[in-house]
């Protein structure tokens, strides 16, 4: 379906439909639920962003599968006849077992062919959480007599190794821009592409390794986004946040450059178009991405980087560069800080940098 959004608020229109398509995705869901579900989704709506909810709604009609085709703990033929006493005769094993057991590795016939699927802890561990807010919700609620939240299996995840962060060094930057100003190392069929968007994909990198903008920030960029006049832009976070940033010099001249010679005069507000004149999609700068990263390191294109690796090389750049983690933080929309000290545990050779300026003068005694 087609939407005609008029607001007047500030929020860009994309954004906005993104947010419906999840709500319509959410009614869907709700409709094949069980009644007594209504207050939870209720809570849902009002406590966590309508992405979250998916996700939760989503995982719980996971289990409820789970319980109606491989186990005698309801009697129910579909989802939506599941009842509260079910529930109630659940016990915290029962979760651990679905969660530790089956979502481990589980079957599904397909077509007549039988298909094998698995999930990794952290996929389990979010369907961990999806479950607490269940029963802890239920249990408030007066639904259930027990929280059977309390009982679950902790899931073993492993700690971030700053060694293991990905981003591009110094040199890899430099070539990287090197290589979408000049084509160097695309085939003769992608530069038939790169002259036609090489201005636009170097904003984007640019954009990328300057501001460390997420995926999604990034695409949902507008041209009303932009207040040319004052050097800045405004940038929609996760969660309904909102921040200006300011243009830099670098960035300014790589967005006129777009805009000027490159760019389709179309009536679409969004600041980075398709060759169709469309917004471009996350999943085609996502591949714009992977191909320039992966010429800029000299590797296969299957090794080239994420949008978010290029999220880490800002931060991991600007915090070699002497600027604080809680400046880094606040810039990158870091929600805790120990997230943005990673990148500063990553500064290469710090240990040795560290020892090399501590020097202790022996034998001196002070005047």
């Amino acid at each position: 379906m087609e939407y005609h959004i008029n607001t007047k608020g500030s929020k860009p229109q994309q954004l906005i439909r993104e947010e419906i398509e999840i709500l319509d995705a959410l009614k869907e869901l709700e409709l094949n639920m069980p009644l007594f579900m209504r207050d939870y989704f209720i809570f849902l709506r009002g406590s966590v962003a309508p992405s979250t909810a998916l996700a939760y709604i989503r995982d719980i009609e996971f289990f409820f599968s789970y319980l109606l085709g491989e186990t005698l703990l309801s009697k129910a033929e579909i989802i939506k006849d599941i009842t509260l006493e079910d529930l109630a005769k659940l016990r915290s094993r029962d979760l651990n077992e679905f969660l530790g057991d089956y979502c481990r590795r589980y079957y599904k016939e397909i077509d007549g062919e039988l298909h094998v699927f698995e999930n990794n802890n952290a996929s389990i561990s979010r369907k961990r959480s999806s479950l607490s807010s269940l029963f802890r919700f239920f249990y408030r609620n007066e639904q259930l007599k027990e929280d059977l939240s309390g009982g679950l299996n902790p899931i073993r995840m492993p700690k971030p190794q700053p060694d293991a962060i990905k981003r591009l060094h110094k040199e890899e930057i430099t070539e990287l821009l090197y290589v979408v100003e000049t084509g160097d190392g695309l085939s003769e069929k992608e530069l038939i592409y790169w002259e036609k968007t090489k201005y636009r994909d170097r904003a984007i990198l640019l954009f990328f390794i300057t501001y460390g903008l997420r995926l999604r920030e990034l695409a949902n960029l507008d041209i009303s986004s932009f207040h040319f006049g004052r050097k800045e832009f405004t940038v929609y976070r996760k969660r309904d946040k909102q921040t200006t940033l300011p243009l830099n010099d670098t960035t300014q001249k790589a967005l006129d450059e777009y805009l000027n010679l490159e760019r389709a005069p179309a009536g679409d507000d969004a600041l980075f178009l398709s060759l169709q004149g469309t917004r471009i999609t996350q999943r085609a700068i996502r591949d714009l991405v992977k191909k320039y990263t992966a010429l800029a390191m000299k590797t296969s294109r299957s090794q080239g980087y994420s949008p978010h690796k290029l999220r880490a090389t800002a931060a991991s750049t600007l915090i070699e560069r002497g600027f604080s983690i809680y400046d880094v933080q606040n810039l990158l929309d870091h929600d805790n800080v120990t997230t943005t000290q990673l990148y500063a545990a990553h500064k290469k050779n710090v240990k040795a940098d560290i020892i090399m300026n501590f020097e202790l003068d022996e034998g001196k005694k002070s005047p």
